[in-house]
């Protein structure tokens, strides 16, 4: 059986430029919704979008919470993202260190209720 502290976290999955990764990851990071994030790259995107094939460098950003700070993770996310459409994607984290993932839960606020 899964533990509860790791069936609580989340891997966050953003794609971006390299200073926006960095303005998305401090904000989140300021408002104690992610316990840490990580900006690879630069790498290859291929993508249709608008009729087009784009073929751009971007940078992944990815961050670690809590599935119950997601919902305001993404708003944020949102709001600072300069796509129309950008990728913010949530992946549970299927194992890992336990001490870690205590980490993740204890250094993010409590969600509020939407």
């Amino acid at each position: 059986m899964r533990s509860p502290s790791l069936a609580a976290c989340r891997l966050l999955y953003i794609v971006t430029a390299k200073s926006e990764a960095v303005k998305i990851a401090k904000s989140l990071l300021k408002e104690q919704l992610i316990a840490c994030a990580n900006i690879l790259g630069p790498m290859q995107s291929l993508y249709r979008w608008k009729g087009r094939i784009e073929d751009l460098a971007e940078f992944l950003l990815l961050c670690k919470t809590t599935k119950k700070n997601f919902s305001a993770a993404r708003k944020l996310i949102a709001k600072l993202h300069s796509y129309e459409c950008p990728c913010i994607i949530s992946l549970p984290i299927e194992d890992g260190n336990e001490k870690y993932l205590e980490w993740i839960r204890g250094s993010v606020l409590k969600a509020l209720k939407d």
